[in-house]
């Protein structure tokens, strides 16, 4: 168990959670981030890393992932810690105003401001019920892809039929020793011109698709992994040596603990002041997809501007009585990394 100390508590390193650490430390606030899932970026890194994103302003098209890199990149001077595949479990006042969040993991955070940027909730992977999957999480399987430099060399199965398992089998297929794909159809749920490209590969050799098949188990050794069984509805079984499996089967979502905040709601959204982003309750502020307010649109860019606004509300709590010149970038500058 650690405890830590800082200015401002962020739940959820999304887009929008990205964007409020470097909007929190261009008003010289510190910041701790917790996120359920294993690697930052939220919905963009999980779901659809590979796809490009139109409505950015300045970019008439941007990959996900490298959007979360961006963002990633914009706060990094700023020093943000970050909690990863973890969440904020409880969220209690103190008596001198601060709010003490208590980790999944036990660790503990103090802040005197708690911005929400959960996007729809706390995401989680949907597990495959696999004897032993446990031992290998970590090690051989994986639900996220951090980097796709990670996976040089290696054998990787992937399983999924959707846009996550063919986008990142088509650009695994450049790095990886092989790449194999398990789905119980030979249908995939992906975009077309997706399935077009990586049925190409598999044409070219460059990837495996193993179908119709499902997982059914998997092999190895204090915690590596060297093979995924696979079966047929039938009960056929065929062995994949691997290094690596990646499921992707989704995530599953839902407001987690903080449905238990007592935070005001309206329509399983946290309502906010769309003047500053404050909640009903002193100090918390929420952002992004999370919250709801008369006229609200769910965009990106939405996310971003709130993120602007909550970070200076959330100042005027850290630094009560303090005055918060206002300075654009141009001005003032960003520190470097």
């Amino acid at each position: 168990m650690a405890q830590h100390e800082t200015d401002v508590v962020i739940v959820g390193a999304g887009p929008v959670g990205l964007f409020a650490v470097f909007q929190c430390g261009m008003v010289k606030l510190r910041c701790h981030v917790v996120d359920a899932l294993e690697a930052v970026g939220g919905q963009l890194s999980a779901l659809y890393p590979e796809k490009p994103i139109y409505d950015i302003p300045g970019h008439p098209s941007i990959l996900a992932a490298d959007l979360v890199e961006r963002l990633s990149e914009q706060a990094s001077p700023f020093h943000p810690t970050y909690h990863v595949a973890t969440q904020v479990s409880t969220l209690s006042r103190q008596s001198d105003g601060h709010w003490q969040c208590g980790l999944s993991n036990g660790d503990c955070i103090t802040a005197p401001a708690v911005i929400i940027c959960a996007g729809g909730g706390a995401f989680g992977p949907n597990r495959p019920p696999l004897d032993g999957l446990e031992q290998y999480e970590g090690s051989g399987v994986f639900y996220l892809v951090r980097k796709r430099e990670d996976f040089r060399d290696k054998k990787v199965v992937i399983a999924g039929g959707g846009d996550s398992a063919v986008d990142w089998a088509i650009s695994l297929s450049e790095v990886a020793q092989k790449v194999m794909v398990v789905h119980r159809r030979p249908k995939f749920r992906a975009a077309p011109e997706s399935e077009a490209r990586l049925k190409q590969l598999a044409e070219a050799g460059r990837v495996e698709l193993v179908v119709p098949y499902q997982l059914h188990g998997l092999d190895g050794a204090n915690g590596k992994l060297s093979a995924v069984v696979v079966a047929t509805l039938e009960g056929e079984t065929k062995r994949l040596d691997a290094d690596v499996l990646l499921p992707f089967y989704g995530l599953s979502s839902d407001l987690g603990p903080i449905a238990q905040w007592n935070l005001g709601m309206d329509r399983n959204l946290i309502a906010v002041d769309p003047a500053t982003g404050a909640t009903d309750a002193p100090g918390i502020y929420a952002a992004g997809d999370i919250c709801t307010y008369p006229g609200k649109l769910k965009l990106i860019l939405s996310g971003f501007a709130e993120a602007a606004r909550v970070a200076h509300s959330a100042h005027d709590v850290v630094h009560p009585g303090e005055a918060l010149h206002f300075e654009h970038s141009t001005t003032s500058g960003v520190p470097k990394a």
